[in-house]
Formats: structure tokens, sequence, C-alpha cells
């Protein structure tokens, strides 16, 4: 099993989509990662309107040692209306074996690197072909191109019918303090049956404590704000312990363009929380005692 670091860079905001970073300031952002200890670095084919990777992989050839100190992971699957692909008619998803193959020849060519250490089916597709999709990925392994495969934003059901044909290693899911569903439809339970590991994007709520008028918003500030007291650490620390506190291995992806968020989550590593504090999170997020 491929290990990743804690946290994961996501690196949905670092180009057009956010900060736009020049070639110099991913650099930048890489090796001081990299010299934190945070190397994995989360992508998808669309991040930037079909940009990011390639600006990315610019940097990455730049300075090419980088690529053996890091991992590599990103997504296909969704096909975006955008200027630079003018033959897509709507947005759509597409998990056929020809488009897996073709999403992995350009992440390639964009990251100027011969393999992906983690490729992404991004969505669920209503028309996804298991044996097509288990064809692509077994040939795209064989020749050495992707290492591991995962799937990001599957229910339990979905994970299981691909998972008849292929190894599925990763589920990359919403799980956050404000977002419990992983917790109670099934699919933690499902990572923890089969080995998967579960990867939570906006793992701190995706900017929660900068909006007031949400509905839990005073209770878990208000736990939070507690516990961060009592294990001498602040909220963001606490929201990413909390989530590691859980037997999957929940790996957090923190897509921020700022390093002191990373080494937030990174510092969450060494806070153990107690069952009943894990709890007081919970009954902030849910305004009810559990049964």
């Amino acid at each position: 099993m491929l290990k990743f670091s804690s946290p994961v860079a996501g690196c949905m905001r670092w180009g057009k989509w956010g900060a736009n970073y020049s070639t110099a300031a991913y650099r930048k952002m890489i090796e001081t990662c990299l010299d934190h200890g945070i190397t994995a670095f989360d992508h998808a084919d669309i991040y930037g309107d079909y940009t990011t990777e390639e600006e990315f992989g610019n940097a990455l050839k730049e300075a090419p040692a980088l690529r053996s100190q890091m991992q590599l992971i990103t997504k296909c699957g969704i096909q975006m209306l955008t200027e630079n692909r003018p033959h897509h008619q709507i947005k759509s998803y597409n998990t056929s074996a020809k488009h897996i193959i073709q999403s992995t020849e350009r992440s390639l060519k964009n990251f100027g690197t011969d393999y992906l250490d983690v490729l992404f089916i991004h969505r669920p597709d209503p028309l996804l072909n298991p044996i097509e999709v288990a064809e692509a990925i077994t040939h795209l392994k064989e020749q050495g191109k992707i290492k591991h495969f995962g799937v990001s934003n599957f229910l339990p059901h979905q994970t299981e019918v691909l998972r008849k044909y292929i190894l599925i290693e990763f589920n990359q899911i919403e799980i956050s303090i404000i977002h419990l569903t992983a917790f109670i439809d099934g699919t933690l339970d499902n990572c923890l049956q089969h080995n998967i590991v579960p990867m939570a994007w906006s793992p701190m709520g995706g900017g929660m404590f900068t909006d007031e008028s949400h509905h839990r918003f005073r209770s878990i500030t208000a736990a939070a704000t507690e516990l961060a007291e009592k294990y001498n650490t602040g909220i963001d620390q606490i929201l990413v312990t909390w989530l590691l506190f859980h037997p999957s291995g929940i790996i957090p992806v923190v897509g921020s363009t700022k390093l002191d968020r990373l080494l937030q989550a990174k510092e969450a590593n060494h806070i153990h929380l107690s069952r009943e504090d894990w709890f007081k999170l919970w009954i902030a997020s849910t305004g009810e005692d559990v049964a």
C-alpha cells in the first residue's frame, strides 16, 4: 500500500482557479511543502480549466529531481466546457477506456513524468462500465504509467460494482465536521471492510469559520475552541485531528495556497483526542446527543 504524507497538498486553487501562481511560485510552494514533509500533491485534469497540471509540471521540469521526492495524484472522468476543449458540447462524465487512457497520457505529458502514483475516477458516472474501466486501469498499470488506482466521491454500492473487477485502494470524499455523510451512509464502513484508504477533501469544512450564518457555526466553534484550549493548539488542528481519530485512517487533502494551513493540518498528527472529546464535536455538529 502506498503511504502518503498527512496532509496531502490539494492543488486545485494553485493556478487559474485561485492563486494563479507563476512557475517560480509553484516551485517555491512545492519545495517548501517537501521541506516540511508534505510529499503528496493532489490534482485533477480539469483544475484551472485544464491548465493547473501543466503549470505544476513546468515547475518540475525546472527541477526534475523534485519528482522522485513526491507522490503525484490526479483524477479524470469529468468533461468540462472550456475554451481549450471546444469539442465538449456539455459538461458530462466520460469513463470510457479510451477517455481514461487519453486523459492519463495527457496528464503524464503535463507533469513531464513517466508515471502517476495514483489515478482516480473523479465522479461516479451513470454510464460507467466496470469491465471497461478495469481493462483501462490494468492496461495503464501494466505499462507502468500508473502505480495505484482509486475513486472519488463514490458511494459504497458504486465502489462495490467496480471493486469486483479492479483493486480500489483509495476513495477521496468530502468529510468534515460539517459534512458527516460518510460516517453514516456506509462509505467509511466500506473503506474499513475492504482496506480502502479514505481521503478527505475539504477536511476543515471549506471555510465554515468565515461563515457565521452556518446553522451549526456557534456550537461547533464553541466545542472546537474548548478543545483547542485543552490540547494547547488551534481550531483547525482540532478539526483535522477529529478526522484522524477514525479507524479507517482518513488522510486529509488540504486545498490551500497558504503554507500555514498545511502545517496546521500536519500538526494534527501529534494530537490525540479522547473518545469523549471526539463525541463532543460530533454532538456539536449534529445538534443532538447520541441515542
